[in-house]
């Protein structure tokens, strides 16, 4: 039985996998073509895994050229800004000199000023002589209008002489650099290619038949002119008798059959028809391909057979509506595609653009009409390189993307493999990219896992038993659908967003989080001292008893310990902690206050708390502050007095690592502190961009 949703497999890889264990608890993990993943039980009972299949691929039978890049993700290198650059400087350059050309007096020319004084003086170019001929004046064919093509040695025999018959030094010297220009071996190739284009593109159509009933039409004439009896009708009717006319006739009819099937394209569009051919019903397409706009569509081999696998998102394919996954391809603009391998029907579709004439057997398996989809925002919570993935159905629609990116996801027509622009790459990119979907990540991430596990060495004394039922929660990843929570812990694949613009009296709170000495507390502390009347800090809680200079709401809300108890267990704590035998802790409600008073909260928090303060109703925008080097965090941390020693640098940089590795996927922004001046106005920038700029967030938040 052959799947429709395939896998591209390397020729030494195994998707079948026996996790022996030597007794109980050994189980067979089968990923199956359309990336589903089963488990049986081994041993001696009966195995519920499917047959193996005869694994087959994709390939994108029209990928261009550029996207190969897709499989590294965009980012603009210093060395590309450069060259952006220089070529604003050239472009701007030329401008200028353009106008200054404009400025110039034309009589300031020495060679406008002599020929002013001496008007007979010029040159007869012969090149530029009219051509007396069938084409008339210039050489242009009464028909076509195509000019007649100069051979190489008349230009150059043109050139020579123009060179002799000037008298000005620099004119002579112009001429000779353009001789040496084409007596170069690559100008001639040039030009020559160039007049092989020419006479090709000029070059008349063949004639389209106008009717494919000569013989009726000739056998109406002929009854027509019998009864006229004229000596015109009756010589006319002796030739249309002839064997010879009549089987021209009969020849033009059986031709012109064959070329009215295959009709040009109308100024319509594509089009479909259903016609009998070599004893089957097949449908003919028609579909016009640009240059720029790639089909867009993939193929697989079945047997002898090549099947569309599938329909990519802007190709000409998906835009026409003509071709749908499950159809044979027989043949394409005349070419037999039966019998050979996806990778030839991908060269021979390679050089083909303009009007595409496909012939095909439809899909047996019919598909509802296609609904127009909603467009899905998510933000990546993982990396993906479609080159290190042999699960990818087809690796040059493959899209690669980073944690942290925003995709837009416009098909989940396969469940598996979905259909994704990355945020920004929309007109950049004409073809949207494969990525892995959300259940079949956490399906094979999972799987991986428990592998993983498996081949963890037995540790003394540990028990069979214990073994097991660490497997038993390990199981319960599988399904995606029986619990969220503990799945988007375990396993981070995507998250639903959505743009929010904050209003202007209700800001958002900034968090910044980073490992200890990296300079988050400072930052705060000169936002809060710099514009004291645009940021502010919420009023902490403390079960500590209340000094005499300190104002209850204003230094502290003073509790008791009972009520703050009460409170950390009805989760009203973003963090909270114990020092000196008394609690302290930051809640929703001080920093909801703050808010309300229309200034930017700031708040330096532990990753621990980012879960509560998401979870509220704050929309906070997250910012990790990184450190930089260690000979620079070194640098930074003596300015401050400090003389950390060697492993604690190595510590607070793998600190980081750490939190960016579990906790980047909640970060907005990063901002690397290799200088407090700059990071300080990267940071101001930040927080101003979210007065004038929509920002991506949790749809949840939003409903």
């Amino acid at each position: 039985m052959q799947r429709s949703a395939l896998l591209v497999l390397p020729p030494d890889s195994h998707l079948q996998t026996d996790t022996h264990g030597g007794g109980p608890g050994v189980r067979m993990m089968t990923t199956h073509m359309n990336g589903h993943l089963t488990e049986s039980d081994g041993g001696g009972g009966e195995s519920n895994m499917e047959e193996p299949q005869q694994w087959t691929r994709e390939r994108a039978v029209d990928c261009p050229g550029d996207l190969g890049a897709r499989t590294l993700p965009v980012r603009r290198s210093a060395q590309l800004e450069r060259i952006r650059q220089h070529q604003e400087d050239l472009r701007r350059r030329r401008e200028e000199d353009g106008r200054n050309r404009q400025e110039l007096d034309l009589n300031a020319s020495i060679r406008l000023k002599k020929l002013s004084q001496n008007p007979k003086v010029g040159i007869d170019n012969p090149t530029f002589d009219p051509i007396e001929g069938p084409g008339g004046p210039l050489g242009l064919s009464p028909n076509l209008g195509a000019p007649t093509l100069l051979e190489l040695e008349d230009l150059l025999m043109s050139l020579k002489q123009m060179q002799h018959c000037l008298s000005d030094a620099q004119s002579q010297e112009d001429v000779e650099l353009v001789l040496q220009l084409v007596q170069k071996t690559d100008f001639q190739k040039a030009f020559n290619i160039h007049n092989a284009v020419a006479q090709h593109m000029n070059r008349p159509s063949p004639p389209f038949p106008h009717t494919d009933h000569a013989q009726s039409l000739a056998q109406e004439v002929q009854f027509m002119v019998q009864s006229s009896q004229l000596k015109e009708g009756l010589e006319l009717n002796s030739l249309l008798s002839s064997p010879h006319v009549q089987a021209v006739l009969l020849a033009h009819d059986g031709v012109a059959e064959q070329e009215m099937q295959l009709e040009p394209l109308t100024p319509d569009g594509p089009s479909e028809t259903l016609t009998q051919w070599g004893g089957e019903t097949v449908k003919i397409v028609r579909i016009e391909k640009a240059r720029d706009i790639p089909l867009g569509a993939t193929v697989r081999n079945d047997m002898d057979s090549v099947i569309i696998s599938r329909i990519v998102k802007g190709g000409a394919a998906e835009r026409s509506g003509l071709l749908h996954e499950g159809d044979e391809i027989l043949e394409i603009n005349g070419v037999e595609i039966r019998g050979k391998d996806v990778n030839e029907v991908f060269d021979i579709l390679a050089d083909m653009h303009g009007n595409l004439t496909f012939v095909l057997i439809p899909s047996p398996q019919t598909k509802p009409p296609p609904v127009k989809e909603t467009v899905v925002h998510v933000k990546a919570h993982f990396d993906y390189d479609p080159s290190d993935d042999p699960y990818v159905p087809c690796r040059e629609l493959g899209l690669s993307f980073q944690k942290g990116d925003i995709l837009h996801i416009i098909s989940q027509d396969d469940p598996n493999w979905w259909q994704a622009y990355r945020d920004g790459d929309e007109d950049n990119q004409p073809l949207a990219g494969l990525v892995p979907g959300k259940s079949f990540q956490q399906q094979r991430e999972a799987m991986k896992q428990t592998i993983e596990e498996d081949k963890e060495p037995e540790k003394s004394g540990k028990l069979w038993c214990a073994k097991k039922n660490k497997k038993k929660r390990k199981k319960l990843l599988f399904n995606g659908k029986q619990n969220d929570d503990y799945d988007n812990e375990e396993i981070l694949t995507y998250e639903e967003m959505a743009l929010y613009h904050q209003p202007a009296n209700r800001k958002r709170p900034i968090a910044l989080i980073g490992p200890p000495n990296c300079g988050q507390n400072e930052l705060r502390q000169r936002l809060l001292s710099s514009e004291p009347d645009r940021f502010g800090g919420a009023v902490p809680h403390t079960t500590r008893n209340r000094r005499d200079v300190e104002v209850n709401g204003r230094d502290y809300h003073f509790v008791s310990r009972q009520a703050f108890d009460m409170d950390a267990a009805a989760g009203k704590f973003i963090e909270s902690g114990e020092f000196e035998k008394n609690l302290y802790g930051t809640s929703t409600d001080s920093v909801r206050q703050l808010i309300n008073t229309g200034k930017i909260c700031l708040l330096c928090l532990h990753t621990q708390s980012l879960k509560t303060l998401r979870s509220s109703d704050l929309k906070p925008y997250i910012i990790f502050i990184a450190p930089p080097s260690q000979e620079r965090l070194r640098a930074l941390l003596a300015k401050e007095s400090k003389n950390p020693k060697p492993e604690e640098l190595r510590d607070i940089i793998e600190k980081a690592r750490e939190m960016e590795q579990n906790f980047g996927h909640l970060f907005d922004a990063a901002i690397v502190n290799t200088d407090q001046d700059k990071a300080y106005q990267e940071l101001l920038r930040l927080i101003n961009k979210l007065d004038t700029e929509p920002q991506w967030v949790p749809s949840s938040w939003l409903r």
